[in-house]
């Protein structure tokens, strides 16, 4: 059951998943972020934070361009994967302004292959803080924009 849940995971990573976030989380998932104290619990929440981590890492779009390049297009990349049972430990590196960025994507999936819980670590400090800035940046964005809508 992990691997397809886990085949599923980076189809959606690569824009290639067509029930999206949608399909894949759980009702009442729980989500840890690396930049907010308490957990984030619940699929709206949750896709709040997973989109805006994907803008973040993805880039903004370019001028001219009708979106953003997206995680697919942009220096993500999981380097290592280790599953277990229910859960998934996937190792990522990037780049964040100039700054790179390693991290660790630790999901647990239900029997139904849904997330029921996505912690993300993420070093070293200096990425942190850069990736603290800029996701709070882009939460307040979207969250505006769905306000304006």
């Amino acid at each position: 059951m992990i691997e397809k849940a886990i085949e599923n995971w980076h189809a959606q990573v690569r824009g290639e998943f067509p029930g999206g976030l949608d399909e894949l989380l759980d009702e009442d998932v729980v989500f840890y972020s690396p930049i907010v104290f308490t957990p984030q619990k619940g699929k709206q929440l949750t896709k709040l934070y997973l989109n805006a981590a994907g803008a973040t890492f993805g880039g903004e779009k370019k001028p001219g361009s009708a979106k953003p390049k997206g995680l697919a297009a942009s220096k993500f990349r999981y380097t290592k994967e280790t599953l277990a049972s229910d859960c998934a430990i996937l190792e990522f590196e990037t780049e964040l302004a100039g700054k790179y960025v390693n991290g660790v994507d630790i999901i647990r999936f239900n029997a139904a292959g849904k997330i029921v819980e996505f912690k993300v670590m993420i070093r070293p400090l200096q990425a942190v803080n850069l990736m603290h800035a800029q996701m709070k940046a882009m939460l307040e964005k979207m969250q505006s924009q769905r306000g304006g809508a």
